[in-house]
């Protein structure tokens, strides 16, 4: 009942908008590097076509909800907003970033949802033709001037267009060649996040800090959506969704956890030995398994489709033979655990 009242309201969201105008090994880190220069370029822009969720950004969260109507889940983010987070449908996913009541970023990722002038599924070849990609953005604030500047794995894979007041930031499947999700941020959430590398004459935002126990809410709503985002890339490749699996979920945590507070990167823990014996220890009963690890991405969507990009990961992400999922953040690591029952 709810999956097809959920397509319906994705159906109204299209024409509202026109009336109304196993071990993996290998792992990416995005490069994060701050230098104080005095950055001299403009931004190009393009326009968005009104029957396009970008137009959300910059709503107000009324809007969305009567357009979408009420939100699935609500999820705290690391960066201030609280995510409304649409799944109901299975592969159709977006989630809205919610912050002092307006819109500030929307991800989307499945098919159906309406993000033109692009497509989800749309190949790169198409898509570049029409959308030019540029190595450095620049981005002006009051008096304040800063620069992104991206590698040209980051200008394959995660290309950012400015758009008037908006930026959307590609997520490329470099393997099928296709745009596999898209996100929308405006100003203020991209200087705050610093996705890329950037070079600025002014001062950065902080961070928010939080509570240890908001932190665990943060990292319990990224859990969840890496599970969903997941689940509808391997529908997409026609492959059964996986299940959340508890018992799974907190070995993967644990280990997310010790990552986090030991300070180092492996599927070997100096304390707790390797996958097979970490869930032997977390009681799993498994016929077969399979771990993806990630560090220091912006958040679980972006560590999702860093694994889709990576061989090895992506080797754990779409295995049919996998029925079921554990997933743990922890601070900034991120832990996908894999099992077949």
């Amino acid at each position: 009942m709810k999956k097809t009242a959920i397509l319906t309201l994705f159906a109204i969201l299209v024409i509202s908008f026109f009336l109304d105008s196993c071990d993996q090994n290998s792992y990416h880190t995005p490069e994060r590097q701050e230098k104080h220069k005095i950055p001299q370029e403009s931004i190009q822009t393009l326009s968005i076509e009104k029957s396009t969720v970008a137009n959300f950004v910059g709503k107000s969260n009324n809007y969305l909800t009567k357009r979408l109507g009420p939100p699935d889940r609500i999820e705290p983010s690391a960066y201030g907003y609280d995510w409304y987070v649409y799944s109901s449908f299975e592969n159709q996913y977006m989630q809205a970033g919610i912050k002092d009541n307006k819109v500030v970023t929307v991800f989307v990722a499945g098919d159906g949802v309406p993000i033109k002038p692009f497509k989800i599924g749309q190949s790169v070849t198409s898509l570049l033709k029409e959308i030019p990609v540029k190595s450095e953005i620049t981005v002006n604030k009051t008096d304040d001037l800063f620069r992104f500047e991206l590698s040209e794995e980051e200008m394959n894979t995660r290309p950012l267009i400015p758009f008037h007041d908006i930026f959307a930031q590609l997520y490329f499947d470099k393997f099928t060649q296709e745009l596999s999700s898209i996100r929308y941020l405006d100003k203020e959430t991209l200087l705050l996040q610093r996705p890329y590398s950037v070079v600025y004459r002014g001062s950065l935002e902080k961070q928010p800090e939080f509570s240890e126990k908001l932190k665990r809410k943060i990292e319990k709503g990224q859990e969840q959506q890496i599970l969903d985002i997941t689940n509808v890339i391997r529908l997409k490749h026609g492959l059964a969704p996986l299940e959340k699996d508890s018992k799974t979920a907190k070995v993967a945590y644990n280990h997310s956890k010790e990552m986090e507070e030991l300070d180092y990167f492996s599927h070997t823990s100096p304390t707790s030995g390797d996958l097979a014996d970490r869930l032997e220890a977390g009681k799993v009963k498994y016929s077969q398994a399979g771990e993806n690890i990630a560090a220091k991405y912006t958040d679980g969507p972006a560590a999702v489709e860093g694994w889709l990009n990576s061989q090895s990961h992506r080797e754990a992400l779409l295995n049919k033979n996998y029925t079921r999922l554990g997933v743990g953040v922890y601070g900034s690591n991120y832990t996908q655990n894999f099992i077949k029952p």
